[in-house]
């Protein structure tokens, strides 16, 4: 277990929580209002910032129920948070629906916050990659 600190930027700011024991998410809420009109995004502060253990990264997704029931998704799903980064979590939302608005309050749960390890990565150059029963067959390649 790695502890994770939260600090509120706002005193209405509702701190990540795990709905159930086992969920592999936190929870996080809004802390401002927003109206999404059908096709519009906007970028909707949580009012907390995060501190991202060295050897993690936080990812910022989509929660399964808004995105069934109203169509609201994560633009840029996964978010990512660095292990440095100490601004304000911050979730870029979409109404893909074609014709209802989707009003966002305060305390309104929007997203998910996933917390992984990533290893640390050294790039070491080539001239050729090393051959792979795959190659370089990219989208559509695995199809039967």
């Amino acid at each position: 277990m790695i502890d994770v600190v939260v600090r509120r930027l706002h005193p209405d700011a509702t701190l990540p929580l795990r709905a159930y024991e086992d969920d592999a998410g936190l929870d996080l809420a809004a802390c401002e209002e927003h109206v999404l009109a059908p096709g519009e995004r906007a970028v909707v502060g949580t009012g907390l910032a995060v501190e991202i253990p060295p050897g993690y990264a936080g990812f910022v997704q989509p929660r399964s129920g808004l995105a069934a029931r109203h169509g609201i998704t994560v633009v840029n799903s996964p978010g990512l948070i660095d292990a440095g980064y100490r601004g304000e979590v911050r979730v870029v939302l979409l109404n893909t629906d074609r014709r209802a608005s989707f009003r966002v309050t305060p305390g309104m749960r929007i997203a998910q916050l996933v917390i992984a390890p990533v290893p640390s990565v050294r790039i070491v150059e080539a001239d050729e990659p090393t051959a792979s029963e795959r190659g370089a067959r990219g989208f559509g390649s695995s199809a039967l």
